[in-house]
């Protein structure tokens, strides 16, 4: 377990006890505390205190990774910010050296989405998401109008495996596909396809490794395909991992973090029983958790972010509200998916940002008190800082969002500084 690098600047609270220099944990506590009630702030703090940012942690990349579970990575950019979030001493070239040992690795796993995870969590989650992942895309109308079916594609997938022992680009697999099937198969298809074999984003020479020229390699430790056992061990082993690393959680936050039916997740906590602890969440909902993990007190203060863009901490529950106030996730959230970069203060999305010429823009949706933006300022230097080192408009792309309006109580351009 990894939840002695939580924070060394928590203030111990009542419902805390000393696990060693600077940790701070709640007890371990038998099924008797199904009674207690655990308050929204907790709830924040827990997730805050889980995923790193109370304070920067004093771990390697492949740890941090551990420790977060998942980093959702559509943009290439995004885990690099996020890790520079939750890591102290983080330096890209240590992400880089990572995925190109494929430690960590960057494949379509949790809600159908590219995720970066550790290279040994990759088998167990996507054995827990094969079903959906097998209904989503060999039962997607695009994949099932090319004339192949479900079983068609368990008879390719080995092959496919095999013709992906090293890195090959999107044509390279494309014409083998061609040759094999003895025609040409929609781009559609095959893009449905890819997403279900159980492949690996390759590193390939960019700013952020990853790039619109995808390149493909064979998982390494490959899943199960297709085996509800399977499935169903894979789901264990995903919940305690994400309730380790954003517990206290409910069904219903389980089954939307990883897009996979309730039903499902209340069969794996059943079998999981012995080894959780459950609580009242503030809504009266069951909230299920590893016993021994974290839950600093409300009060334990939180320092401003700024969240990349899908970060997974506003897309882990059923309830959004643990990090986003209700009246901003229609500005943070789009109808499209994109999930803005945002401003984290006292552990609450407060605003938005991007990169601009001069800096970072930061724009709120309430005023600041001067010390905040203090705050945001010095997190923003440093990470002006890293980005210009690899790519100073990261985001640039989705310009269009403030382009139509965001809504902002106060604009500023927090320029790079000493």
């Amino acid at each position: 377990m990894l939840f002695g690098h939580v924070d060394q600047t928590v203030r111990p609270g009542r419902n805390l006890r000393r696990r060693g220099r600077g940790v701070w944990a709640a007890p371990p506590a038998g099924r008797q505390n199904h009674r207690m009630v655990i308050t929204a702030r907790v709830l924040n703090r827990s997730t805050l205190a889980r995923q790193l940012l109370l304070a920067r942690a004093p771990l390697d990349v492949a740890d941090g990774l551990k420790q977060v579970v998942a980093l959702q990575a559509q943009q290439p950019a995004s885990p690099y910010v996020a890790l520079w979030n939750r890591l102290s001493g983080f330096s890209p070239a240590d992400l880089d050296a990572a995925v190109c040992g494929f430690r960590a690795v960057k494949a379509t796993l949790m809600r159908v989405t590219l995720h970066m995870v550790h290279a040994t969590d990759y088998r167990a989650f996507r054995e827990a998401v094969e079903p959906t992942l097998r209904g989503a895309r060999l039962g997607d109308a695009r994949f099932t109008a090319s004339g192949l079916t479900a079983a068609d594609a368990g008879a390719l997938v080995p092959e496919l495996l095999e013709f992906a022992d090293r890195p090959r680009t999107t044509s390279d697999m494309q014409g083998w596909l061609e040759e094999r099937l003895g025609a040409p198969l929609e781009p559609s298809a095959w893009r449905m396809l890819r997403q279900y074999v159980p492949l690996w984003h390759a590193p390939v020479d960019a700013p952020w490794l990853f790039d619109t020229r995808q390149t493909h390699v064979a998982a390494s430790t490959r899943p199960v395909l297709a085996d509800p056992d399977a499935a169903a061990a894979g789901l264990q082993a995903l919940v305690r991992r994400y309730l380790a690393g954003f517990g206290p959680a409910s069904v219903a936050d389980v089954a939307q973090f990883a897009l996979v039916q309730q039903s499902r997740v209340r069969a794996a906590v059943q079998a999981l029983a012995e080894e959780l602890v459950s609580l009242k969440g503030p809504d009266g909902v069951v909230l299920y958790d590893i016993p021994g993990a974290p839950r600093p007190d409300e009060d334990t203060p939180a320092p401003p972010r700024l969240m990349a863009m899908w970060d997974s901490v506003l897309l882990a529950y059923a309830d959004r509200g643990r990090v986003i106030p209700p009246a901003y996730r229609k500005h943070v959230i789009r109808r499209n998916g994109d999930v803005l970069p945002t401003l984290l203060v006292d552990g609450y999305v407060a605003g938005v940002w991007r990169p601009v010429g001069g800096g970072i823009e930061a724009g709120t949706f309430h005023p600041l008190p001067r010390h905040v933006w203090d705050g945001l300022a010095a997190k923003a230097r440093s990470l002006a800082r890293l980005l210009a080192d690899r790519d100073p408009g990261a985001y640039r792309r989705y310009d269009h969002w403030w382009a139509k309006g965001l809504p902002a109580a106060e604009t500023r351009l927090l320029p790079p500084g000493p």
